[in-house]
């Protein structure tokens, strides 16, 4: 079975250089700093050279690691708790690399691990290895290892690492998938052994000799995965030969990682806990096929469904009523509903399911931060979340599911805003219709909470920016962005036209730096083919035409009949963009100076055909420009007041000022959700803020204060103040997820319930 797998993993390198080769050269075309289109550069031309190394190298370790030892790992492991040795910084460093990039495999490949795993503790009595080749963590160890034992930079396998591992995860879940199918064929179970735990006492064995419960019985392996988890968390360790729980690396992988990444990796700790808790063998739940719900439990959900508007006045908690006392009296409510249900339950995976659920929203509905009257509502969504959940295992293994995604937005949404502020708000009432549309939906799968939260998505972009200020803001932010976005990509087009001809540098200079500007705004203005934009993009053509050598009287004749009205459209781009009065003058005397000295010039003429292909090219520039990079845009509070007529005293522009930043955090700024609340710390003064809009390429950044003032601000600088925590987002985590962590305690504390 291990040799079918690395033979399917060998198999999938082909499709793994396609995805890099593409990447690279996706990353080639697009424009940038002189230093960062150098490094691409750099890093296309290594890959090239050393990538058949590379994957050579890789097939051959992953061969090496065929045959993992399958004798008892007891004395082993005590014997290297025992051992102390210096570890090299290439190895933590590339243990660090393997172990995100394994950790992002996971959550793709879990559901065909998980089942191979116990397969595999079925037939050798024992857990895998830390470095079995079935583990993603070795799988993803040996492609970094052999990459810089290639010759390749570590920093350009970060470069292309989320293509890499998303190419990985795709290749190692089909190789998954081959696996399970052949062992399931040779009659192997997915079931796990309670026998290979080493040094517990028999499972079931209480004190005094009583049979423990299923449900302690779950919990006990429960526990000891949690502690594994909090052993993966911890400081790092330089020791060699200790390991994390799962076969993890030691745990080195939060260094160097971003909040959002540390974040990202604790949660799926928890995911973890949770699946392992339920797949014990006192519940039975099977994380691929979900079997259909009891009779008795569908018909009494069903039936909530069609009774829900009424449901809740019966029990005593009136629709419309959004107190404290209300959420505490629905909270029992959810609890009673809860023993209901599980009443109803045939078997133990339905009533752990139940349990769960009904834990998650307790918790929820005791988040106080979250204003009573969205938790009101949230409490009416705990049965046709019990719905997905009993339908699609996958919800309790995925943090992207749409039914956490949409509690775990409006959650975040409503975080900063009072009750007071909320009562009667266009978002309340958004919250209130997706919960009646979930509740009365005949369908008990994601499909509901998908087309919801895209809603609601859609809802955001308009409610987090309808203040007429603040639209107006917007509007130009967004004009700033594109205007300057399209001079840096008309700069290069143009540096590009006209590389091989010969052209003047002042003429050249005049196209860059403010001919190029001008085609932007009149773009921006009035469209790239508006009359005005065309004849501007004209004028640049027949300008290179007149500033080049005349050599016969026919041609000279031309120029002296054209330039009248070269130098009026020259005169109307320099007004568009801002250029006037003595300024003006003094540019197109520069112009013409320069056109005089041609006009005798005994040099190379361009030929006319050369001239053409020139204002071809440029009349469809659009369909040439590439992406680019935006360096500083000239935007300040005074500039914005001036075009909008807003007060520009609420208006905090924040610009990028050249601070250091890590690409990381820069990656982290461009993740940020709309919606969620922050604490902004600045120039001294702390605000709570929520993160209301982002330009279309995400330059600039806006962010809403509940007084009224605004903070607009570049994405690098952005970047710089999550690295000195100037912006900490109110909650590292989700709404669901902080839910499933609590339901989590509480079933570690009293395990009884899980069943009972």
């Amino acid at each position: 079975m291990r040799e079918r797998l690395v033979d399917g993993l060998c198999r999938g390198q082909v499709e793994i250089d396609k995805v890099l080769l593409d990447f690279f050269n996706t990353l080639m075309s697009q424009t940038g700093t002189q230093r960062e289109m150098q490094n691409r550069r750099d890093a296309w031309q290594s890959y090239q050279q050393h990538s058949g190394e590379w994957i050579r190298g890789v097939a051959a370790a992953w061969r090496a690691a065929l045959s993992p030892s399958t004798a008892p790992r007891q004395d082993a492991f005590r014997a290297s708790e025992l051992t102390f040795e210096l570890v090299d910084d290439e190895v933590v460093e590339n243990k660090i690399v393997a172990s995100r990039m394994a950790l992002t495999v996971m959550e793709q490949v879990s559901a065909q691990f998980e089942p191979l795993r116990l397969r595999v503790q079925a037939l050798e009595g024992q857990d895998m290895a830390a470095d079995d080749i079935l583990r993603p963590e070795t799988v993803a160890l040996q492609l970094v290892e052999q990459w810089v034992k290639a010759g390749m930079p570590r920093g350009d396998l970060q470069t292309v690492l989320d293509p890499l591992q998303r190419e990985l995860g795709a290749v190692m879940l089909k190789v998954y998938q081959a696996c399970n199918d052949f062992l399931q064929s040779q009659g192997v179970v997915a079931q796990q052994d309670l026998r290979v735990r080493v040094n517990r006492a028999a499972p079931g064995a209480a004190a005094g000799g009583e049979q423990a419960s299923p449900a302690t019985r779950a919990l006990e392996q429960s526990q000891e995965s949690l502690a594994a988890a909090r052993a993966r968390q911890g400081p790092v360790s330089r020791m060699g030969g200790a390991t994390g729980g799962y076969g993890m690396p030691p745990p080195t992988s939060f260094s160097g990682m971003t909040p959002l990444a540390r974040a990202r990796q604790r949660a799926h700790g928890v995911i973890g806990q949770l699946r392992r808790l339920l797949t014990q063998p006192a519940t039975g739940y099977d994380m691929v096929n979900a079997p259909p719900a009891s009779a008795a439990l569908a018909h009494a959900l069903a039936a909530h469904r069609v009774q829900a508007e009424t449901y809740y006045s019966t029990v005593g908690a009136p629709i419309e009523d959004y107190s404290q006392a209300a959420v505490i009296q629905l909270s029992s409510v959810v609890r009673n509903r809860s023993a209901e249900f599980k009443k109803k339950a045939d078997t133990e995976s339905e009533k752990a399911i139940i349990e769960v659920v009904a834990l998650m929203f307790q918790s929820i509905l005791a988040e106080d931060r979250i204003p009573p009257a969205v938790r009101v509502w949230f409490a009416r969504l705990q049965v046709p979340v019990l719905r997905v959940a009993l339908a699609e295992p996958e919800f309790f293994s995925n943090l992207s599911h749409p039914a956490r995604l949409l509690i775990d937005r409006m959650g975040s949404c409503a975080l900063g805003f009072d009750s007071t502020s909320l009562s009667g708000s266009a978002l309340e009432a958004e919250i209130k219709r997706i919960v009646q549309v979930i509740e009365q939906y005949p369908e008990t799968g994601r499909r509901v909470f998908q087309l919801v939260f895209d809603e609601f998505e859609t809802f955001l972009s308009k409610f987090l920016t309808q203040k007429q200020s603040t639209s107006r803001l917007v509007s130009v932010a967004q004009q700033v962005e594109q205007k300057e976005t399209l001079a840096i990509q008309y700069t290069i087009e143009l540096r590009t036209m006209l590389k091989d001809m010969p052209v003047r540098d002042e003429i050249r200079e005049f196209l860059f730096k403010n001919w190029a500007e001008v085609l932007a705004l009149a773009a921006v203005r009035n469209g790239p083919q508006h009359a005005d934009t065309v004849s501007f993009k004209r004028t640049a053509a027949d300008l290179v035409w007149a500033a080049s050598a005349k050599p016969n009287r026919t041609e000279r004749a031309q120029v002296i009949q054209s330039l009248p009205g070269l130098l009026q459209r020259l005169r109307q781009g320099l007004t568009l963009m801002g250029m006037t009065g003595e300024a003006q003058d003094a540019q197109i005397k520069a112009l013409t100076d320069t056109l005089a000295e041609a006009f005798l010039s005994k040099t190379a003429a361009i030929p006319v055909e050369h001239i053409e292909a020139l204002a071809r090219r440029l009349a469809n520039l659009e369909d040439f420009i590439s992406d680019a990079v935006m360096g500083d845009l000239p935007l300040d509070a005074d500039s914005i007041e001036m075009m909008t007529g807003i007060d520009a005293s609420s208006i905090h522009v924040i610009a990028d000022n050249g601070a250091p930043v890590d690409d990381a955090m820069v990656a982290w700024a461009l993740e940020l959700q709309r919606g969620n609340w922050f604490t902004l710390d600045h120039n001294g003064a702390s605000t709570q803020v929520q993160y209301a809009w982002h330009s279309e390429r995400k330059q600039l950044h806006l962010f809403a204060a509940t007084d009224g003032s605004c903070y607009l601000i570049q994405l690098r600088r952005l970047a710089a103040y999550l690295q000195a925590s100037l912006l900490v987002a109110r909650e590292e985590e989700g709404l669901t997820l902080r839910a499933t962590r609590d339901a989590l305690a509480k079933l570690n504390a009293n395990p009884e319930r899980l069943l009972g």
